[in-house]
């Protein structure tokens, strides 16, 4: 079993950075995939990037160029540093794990989520 705490998230304005942390529990977290998606008031959950345990990355076109995903092993922490922020990006944001080396894409593929991080842009 994984847990997982997201923590970072805050008001903000246009223009601004945050860094959302997703820290993890489990030994064996530098084999799984961490990704990250983002749920925004009305509708649908969206993908925003994600790090397979390789640590090959992969983000949506909506934050690509803005958003960088990392981990850090021995931390055995996830990272979504977001540059530029835009009012559009608000949203709460949630972590999710799984095993694997590679990136996953589709939130059914994830087997571990946190409870979510309010980010919130505004103009």
């Amino acid at each position: 079993q994984v847990q997982l705490v997201e923590s970072g998230g805050g008001l903000v304005q246009t223009g601004d950075s945050l860094r959302l942390s997703c820290a993890a529990s489990g030994r064996t977290f530098s084999s799984y995939a961490v990704g990250w998606f983002r749920q925004a008031p009305g509708k649908e959950r969206e993908f925003v990037a994600a790090i397979g345990g390789g640590g090959r990355t992969y983000h949506a076109d909506s934050v690509k160029g803005r958003f960088t995903i990392s981990r850090d092993n021995a931390k055995t922490t996830g990272y979504l540093q977001m540059n530029s922020l835009r009012p559009e990006d608000t949203a709460v944001y949630y972590c999710a794990a799984r095993s694997g080396i590679y990136y996953y894409t589709r939130g059914p593929d994830y087997d571990y989520w946190g409870q979510g991080t309010q980010v919130t842009v505004s103009s």
